[in-house]
C-alpha cells in the first residue's frame, strides 16, 4: 500500500502522520473522526507509521515508527500498529515540548474545576478516567497533564484512553455504544486497546481548566474507599516524581509543583469502586474547592 497522510488537529498541537497501514488508518479514522483534518499550515511533529522492511513484510510482519526521522523504539508486531502510534506521540511530546511543566497523570473537569490524577502503571488511572469521562466529567487528557508555567492553568490534551487487559471488557461493557480501537495483543503492556471519549471532550478540547484537586488514585478490589489527605511535602514529593520535564523546567516547574500543592487539595485514595470515588470527588472536594 502507498503511503496516505492524515492532519490531527489535537490542541496545542497539530501531528502529520504518514502510513502505509490500512489498520492505522482505519483506527485513526475511527478513534480521531472529531480531530482529522485535510491539512495543516503548521505543524508540530512529523510522524511516519510504517511497515517493517525486507523479509520482515512477510515473515513476522513488524511495524516501525519514526519521529523526524529519529526511531526511538524497536519495531514491534504488524498488529500492533496503531498503540504504537499512541506511545509515539506520547514520547514526542514529553520528551521534546518545553513549554508547559508536564505530569504523568489524568486531567478532568467538572463545573469548571479540574483534578489532576497522577498515578503509576497497574493503578487503574485509565479506568477510572474512562468512568469519570462518560459520566459527567470532560476529559482534558489521559496520560499527560500540560500546565501553565506558574500557574495552576491545566491546557487540554485531548486523546483517546488507554485500556489494559481486564479493564477491557469492563469499559466494553460500561460503554458498549463507545468507539474502541482494535485491540493490540501481547505488547509490553499486555492487551491493550484506546477508547474515543466523549464528543464533549474533542469539542472543548481548547478550553483550559483550573487545577483545585490532585489525587492518587489507587484500585484494590479488597479495598473500600480509604482516602487520606496530604501534607504539602508528601504532596511534592509525588507530584514531581510523576513531571515528565520537572528537571528541565528549572526554577519555573519547581514553583509551578509547589504552587500546586500549596493552592490545590491532595489526596492519596484506595478505592475497589469508581463510583464511590466520584461520589467523594463531587461532594466532598469540588463544591470546596476555589478556582
Amino acid at each position: 500500500m502507498a503511503f496516505e497522510c492524515r492532519y490531527l488537529h489535537l490542541p496545542p498541537f497539530c501531528f502529520e502522520i504518514r502510513t502505509d497501514l490500512p489498520s492505522v488508518l482505519t483506527n485513526i479514522q475511527l478513534i480521531y473522526a472529531d480531530a482529522i483534518q485535510h491539512s495543516s499550515k503548521y505543524t508540530d511533529y512529523f510522524l511516519t507509521i510504517k511497515s517493517g522492511s525486507g523479509l520482515r513484510k512477510f515473515i513476522r510482519p513488524q511495524v516501525r515508527f519514526l519521529a523526524d526521522q529519529q526511531e526511538p523504539f524497536k519495531p514491534i508486531n504488524s498488529d500492533c500498529g496503531f498503540a504504537l502510534l499512541e506511545w509515539g506521540m506520547n514520547w514526542c511530546v514529553a520528551t521534546q515540548e518545553m513549554r508547559f511543566v508536564i505530569v504523568h497523570a489524568a486531567v478532568l473537569e467538572k463545573d469548571g474545576k479540574a483534578v489532576l490524577f497522577p498515578a503509576p502503571p497497574g493503578s487503574g488511572k485509565s479506568t477510572l478516567t474512562a468512568w469519570l469521562a462518560f459520566n459527567g466529567w470532560r476529559l482534558l487528557s489521559d496520560e499527560m497533564a500540560l500546565i501553565q508555567p506558574g500557574t495552576q492553568t491545566v491546557v487540554p490534551f485531548v486523546r483517546p484512553i488507554c485500556l489494559k487487559n481486564n479493564s477491557i471488557t469492563l469499559a466494553k461493557t460500561w460503554f458498549p455504544t463507545a468507539r474502541f480501537s482494535s485491540i493490540a495483543k501481547n505488547t509490553h503492556k499486555g492487551d491493550v486497546i484506546h477508547l474515543s471519549p466523549p464528543t464533549l471532550s474533542w469539542q472543548q478540547s481548547s478550553v483550559p481548566a483550573q487545577i483545585v484537586a490532585i489525587v492518587f488514585p489507587k484500585y484494590d478490589k479488597d479495598q473500600t474507599l480509604t482516602i487520606t489527605q496530604l501534607n504539602q511535602a508528601q504532596s511534592f514529593s509525588a507530584l514531581a516524581e510523576n513531571a515528565f520535564n520537572f528537571s528541565l523546567g528549572g526554577q519555573a516547574g519547581f514553583e509551578t509543583i509547589v504552587q500546586l500543592v500549596e493552592k490545590a487539595q491532595c489526596f492519596e485514595a484506595s478505592y475497589n469502586s469508581v463510583a464511590e470515588l466520584a461520589e467523594f470527588l463531587s461532594e466532598d472536594v469540588l463544591p470546596y474547592a476555589n478556582i
